[in-house]
């Protein structure tokens, strides 16, 4: 992936952490007892294991897993990059309580055996901090391919593709990192 990334858009990637399904269901139960406090959009249910009910609701990690995965709609995988984009906007929000910090040590051992990174733990617990403690509303995001530099050309046999423009995103992507 970081070579991929380095090819497409000139960057190079220092550190990475990867984290798998089963370390996102304990961290989530582990930081959020009583459940992670989403507005479900509509009724989801197609090929995840779980079928979510429209609402606002407490979802514990396996539940809050589905939604995040959840594609089976009109807008596909971009529907889901921004419900994604919702669950981090939302777990910084209600983990950023004075309570919280004290327990960061104790919520990286929980997901620790479910991490692979080349990040040292007293990295991971500055950026943690620092994700947590930064001003409300400084959390950014963006989603490549961004807005007007795709089109979605069918193959035939193959199926529905996304052809981007690799220029505009390359740059897209650098004007978010330098600001």
């Amino acid at each position: 992936m970081r070579q991929t990334i380095k090819e497409n858009f000139d960057i190079d990637l220092q550190y990475y952490v990867i984290v798998d399904f089963q370390g996102f269901v304990q961290l989530i139960d582990e930081a959020f007892p009583d459940g992670v406090e989403i507005n479900v959009e509509k009724k989801m249910s197609e090929y995840i294991a779980y079928t979510l009910q429209p609402g606002v609701q407490k979802l514990d990690g396996k539940h809050l897993l589905a939604y995040v995965r959840f594609r089976h709609d009109r807008i596909g995988d971009f529907g889901r990059v921004k419900r994604q984009q919702q669950v981090v906007q939302a777990l910084r929000e209600q983990l950023s309580s004075i309570k919280t910090i004290p327990k960061l040590p104790k919520l990286i051992g929980v997901v620790a055996p479910y991490v692979n990174t080349n990040m040292d733990t007293t990295d991971i617990l500055f950026m943690a901090k620092d994700f947590l403690t930064k001003d409300e509303g400084s959390l950014k995001t963006l989603r490549i391919p961004v807005d007007n530099s795709f089109t979605e050309p069918r193959i035939y046999g193959e199926g529905s593709v996304l052809k981007i423009d690799v220029e505009k995103n390359r740059e897209a992507l650098h004007q978010f990192i330098s600001q």
